[in-house]
């Protein structure tokens, strides 16, 4: 089943053609700040299947292993909806917290735990990754 989901303020639209039955939790500190919370959710889904509307934004960064990430936002209430990367290969990230269906949809992986607050336990069953594998 497709996915779409939007932005806080509904200017952007995001569609995903793929299905994902799992997603990933990330504790890098990027995403941390992106999300302005203790993690981000997150699928990688197939750039051909993936159309953002509206306003977007996109920002550059160097992550730790020297590629550069491209943050993709809403221009209006700077809502986190991607990012994309050489390590991602022809797919890109889409943080899942724009979709309401997503809430269903099992953790079975964690990423960057090295950076996990100690307050949050690690979700019981799900593969923990020191960084990103």
């Amino acid at each position: 089943m497709p996915h779409t989901g939007t932005c806080l303020c509904g200017e952007c639209t995001v569609h995903l053609e793929s299905t994902h039955e799992e997603q990933a939790l990330c504790h890098c500190w990027d995403c941390k700040q992106t999300s302005g919370s203790a993690f981000s959710t997150n699928v990688i889904a197939p750039m051909k299947g993936v159309k953002i509307e509206g306003p977007i934004k996109t920002y550059d960064i160097k992550a730790p292993s020297g590629n550069t990430v491209t943050r993709i936002f809403c221009g209006n209430c700077g809502s986190a909806l991607s990012h994309k990367s050489v390590a991602f290969g022809d797919s890109q990230a889409i943080q899942t917290g724009n979709f309401r269906d997503f809430a269903k949809v099992p953790v079975t992986v964690e990423l960057f735990v090295k950076d996990r607050w100690p307050v949050i336990p690690g979700v019981e069953g799900a593969q923990q990754c020191q960084a990103m594998t």
